[in-house]
């Protein structure tokens, strides 16, 4: 269900279709407009000139977020992969440890026929 928002922008009104909340829309209305006057004033720039400083700034931080975000997911499949390759290696492990258990049994039996055989 869509929200219909109205917002106002640096004294212009907006109509906002969005699946948000109102609430939300408005917070992101306040802080965009927060941001244009910031720039308005320290530049001296008009309202639309600001707008589009404050759209670059926000696209690359949206930009970086992404590689950011991207290099998380790279880093997570390498520890994924890492966990993987390890669970394998214990696998293995724990198998050669059952042989070697069979083994020692052996061994410990061999030794106990031979102390029998020894002593009749």
């Amino acid at each position: 269900m869509l929200n219909e928002v109205k917002v106002i922008i640096c004294g212009k009104e907006y109509k906002i279709k969005t699946a948000e909340a109102p609430n939300y829309v408005y917070a992101l209305a306040r802080a965009l407009e927060t941001k244009i006057n910031e720039i308005t004033a320290a530049s001296g720039s008009s309202p639309y000139a600001a707008s589009i400083m404050v759209a670059m700034a926000l696209l690359d931080d949206l930009n970086k977020a992404n590689q950011r975000l991207d290099n998380i997911r790279d880093q997570t499949k390498e520890y994924v992969d890492e966990a993987g390759r390890t669970r394998i290696e214990r696998d293995a492990a724990q198998k050669e440890i059952e042989v070697l258990k069979s083994k020692i049994i052996q061994l410990e039996n061999m030794v106990k026929l031979k102390q029998l055989s020894d002593s009749i």
